[in-house]
């Protein structure tokens, strides 16, 4: 015999197996969302600050075409003169070598800087610690005037005979005193980045590659280099582009590079700003070509990594938003029916 229920209250959950609202909630499942009368989110804000910033870009373009001090009519002369071109020639000469002195000298630096050897790690700590502690122009002047501290250099054995030797106006050039300058400093930034990437490979591909018989050298050169490729890669890119510009402070030491070009013809003609607006679309363009290098770099070593591959340069050019993956919900596994408990069994007889 069933027993007398009392009515529900309003506002309460009624019992699930009646069909009530809280039956969902008891069985697991999730209650159907009506998204029929849905609407895109409206951002105000968005289309203020697009708003704003276009009339910032049309005063910018009618400044750079009213305004009669440009004279654009100059820079397109000179911005195809081979004077020119030998500058940014010594520009990209400059670059290239003090990167490859930066590159090799910084992974060596970061590998004794990891070495068990005390004193090798020290020394290299030392050498980050003050190379990166002194300005780049500081450093360029003196290499340019190291013949003040050194009239003569040699080379020989320590306290012994000298087998080779020379003034140092003649061995220290403007172009050697900036590839000094420029390399030296450039490892010591480049001994950390190298070292990051070392520390962000996993320990135990190390361990695993030693418990197969492998030496250190042997570890380092096909096992933890190539994984740290892709934590190395990126920075490096930054460095190459940062260096190409820092070549424009070995103008102070009278190398004939894009910008001591740039300064030798306007300091004839008087067109400053004109000769400047050169020197600035070169070195655009130099960055530019760069930028699209290490984009392709970093796509190819972030293949098979978990993150998000990088922005190409043609989604940065075009303002084309990257396609992020969807993250997948996990499928919902069956949810059984309660069972009745023997009171309500009882009840419902």
């Amino acid at each position: 015999m069933a027993t007398a229920h009392s009515p529900t209250p309003v506002g309460t959950a009624q019992d699930p197996w009646e069909g009530g609202p809280a039956a969902g909630e008891r069985s697991g499942t999730v209650p159907a969302v009506d998204v029929a009368g849905a609407a895109r989110v409206r951002h105000p804000l968005r289309w203020l600050s697009v708003a704003a910033l276009a009339v910032l870009a049309a005063q910018l373009v009618h400044f750079l075409v009213t305004n009669p001090h440009f004279e654009w009519g100059t820079v397109g002369s000179y911005f195809g003169a081979q004077v020119i071109g030998q500058g940014i020639a010594t520009t990209i000469e400059l670059t290239i070598v003090a990167m490859l002195i930066g590159i090799v000298g910084g992974v060596l630096v970061a590998v004794g800087r990891m070495s068990e050897n005390r004193v090798l790690s020290a020394v290299c700590g030392t050498y980050v610690w003050f190379f990166r502690g002194i300005p780049v122009l500081v450093q360029l002047v003196f290499w340019y005037n190291l013949s003040a501290l050194l009239p003569r250099i040699s080379l020989g054995i320590p306290f012994g005979p000298e087998f080779v030797s020379g003034q140092t106006n003649s061995l220290i050039t403007p172009l050697f005193a900036a590839i000094l300058g420029l390399g030296l400093n450039e490892a010591a930034y480049m001994a950390e980045i190298v070292r990051g990437g070392l520390l962000g490979v996993d320990q135990g591909q190390s361990e695993a590659a030693a418990a197969l018989g492998m030496g250190r050298a042997r570890v380092l050169r096909r096992v933890i280099l190539p994984q740290a490729m892709r934590f190395i890669v990126p920075p490096t890119g930054s460095q190459v582009i940062n260096m190409m510009k820092a070549t424009s402070l070995v103008s102070v030491i009278a190398l004939a590079d894009l910008l001591y070009t740039v300064q030798s013809i306007y300091n004839r003609t008087f067109e400053t700003i004109p000769l400047l607006l050169v020197a600035c679309l070169w070195y655009l363009v130099m960055t530019s070509v760069l930028y699209v290098g290490q984009s392709f770099i970093e796509r190819y070593y972030a293949r098979g990594s978990t993150r998000d591959t990088p922005q190409s340069f043609w989604d940065f050019a075009f303002f084309r938003r990257r396609d992020r993956p969807v993250p997948q919900a996990p499928a919902a596994s069956p949810v059984a029916a309660p069972e009745r408990e023997p009171r309500e069994q009882e009840e419902t007889r």
